[in-house]
């Protein structure tokens, strides 16, 4: 039986399943909530971000999910400092200058909060004097941190990070530490005859 789940991430847990670096003091890992043999993350979601990561056994279903290339839409809710004006919100649409050069042009709008969002442990520290709203932002590419480092140049640092949406697949229905199984889809042609090669654990 081959699997391919989607599980809600929490805050604060490792998008891998070892903790190598922190032997003495472990940190919270995917073993923590997904007990099944040989899964792997197609792609990864930061520590200290929350929500849909897609896990699977399957190689090449894996590398569809995660390469670069594909440009697979993700959906993004994000909690940030202010209100974003209308050039802050062109400015992550048209592209955002960051260290190794401009972002790809995204999807990007004010929204409400998200509707029975979960609290987040520990809260966000919040900031009487600064207000926050939430942005919607879709990215088809994969850069490290790049939405916080998106919002942080346009003026608005990122306070929460919660990953929706991966193509086709949403967190509908799943609460944090949760996961389900998921019918298997199409796997895009093969691009070449060599071996699978799956990420370490």
């Amino acid at each position: 039986m081959s699997w391919f789940i989607r599980f809600n991430k929490p805050f604060d847990v490792l998008p891998q399943f070892t903790d190598r670096a922190n032997a003495e003091s472990p940190r919270r890992t995917l073993s923590d909530f997904i007990d099944l043999p040989d899964v792997y993350p197609a792609g990864r979601l930061d520590r200290d971000s929350e929500g849909l990561m897609l896990l699977t056994d399957n190689g090449r279903l894996q590398a569809q999910i995660a390469d670069p290339k594909h440009k697979m839409a993700k959906t993004y809710w994000v909690q940030v400092e202010g209100e974003p004006d209308a050039s802050a919100l062109k400015a992550l649409r048209d592209g955002v200058e960051l260290k190794e050069g401009l972002t790809r042009p995204a999807k990007a709008r004010l929204m409400d909060q998200p509707e029975a969002l979960w609290p987040r442990d520990p809260p966000i520290r919040v900031r009487h004097t600064v207000s926050d709203c939430w942005v919607e932002l879709v990215l088809r590419e994969g850069r490290n941190r790049q939405v916080r480092r998106m919002t942080a140049a346009v003026g608005h640092p990122t306070l929460r990070l919660i990953r929706a949406r991966i193509g086709d697949w949403t967190l509908d229905g799943l609460e944090p530490g949760q996961w389900d199984s998921l019918s298997m889809p199409a796997l895009a042609p093969s691009s070449s005859r060599k071996r699978d090669r799956r990420p370490r654990r």
